[in-house]
């Protein structure tokens, strides 16, 4: 059970990882209709709002609804693997070359059924390199992994 829950948990990082304000901060009917709001409940109708009618999405294509795409998109939340226990499950698989969050890693990164065992193999073969020490952060670790990725002709396809 909880490798299935870090594999959701995974698969959700990379589907789900929203920026700070898409479109920015004012874009969508949502966003005009709940003006000067605050709390979960507000963000949360205005949110509905926006994705029920495809307002937010018509403004970001059309430049209208209060909707700019020029500014860079943010993500300031933390990363899942920073969670109890995930990084450890991640170092253990990748120590092994394989396992569930090895797996769920793999598409987490966006890497395609076809190329998920080199994906393993090359963690594997890089455990030293991802994991330098025990104390390394989930951040670092993320990192070290693009860098793996980007110097991988296979895998660098993948790499951000």
């Amino acid at each position: 059970m909880k490798r299935l829950v870090l594999a959701s948990a995974l698969l959700g990082a990379s589907m789900s990882a929203s920026a700070v304000a898409p479109g920015g901060p004012g874009c969508g009917w949502g966003n005009l209709l709940f003006e000067g709001q605050s709390g979960l409940p507000m963000h949360l109708l205005a949110t509905l709002v926006n994705g029920t009618s495809g307002n937010a999405t018509f403004g970001m294509t059309t430049g209208t609804n209060g909707c700019d795409t020029s500014g860079s998109l943010t993500y300031s939340g933390k990363s899942l693997l920073s969670m109890n226990g995930v990084l450890e499950e991640v170092a253990h698989d990748v120590a092994m070359g394989e396992g569930e969050a090895l797996t769920a890693l793999s598409v987490a990164m966006g890497v395609p059924a076809e190329d998920r065992s080199h994906f393993s193999n090359v963690m594997h073969q890089n455990f030293a390199v991802i994991f330098p020490s025990e104390d390394v952060t989930a951040e670092q670790v993320l990192a070290s992994i693009e860098s793996v990725m980007k110097s991988d002709e296979k895998l660098s396809k993948y790499s951000v």
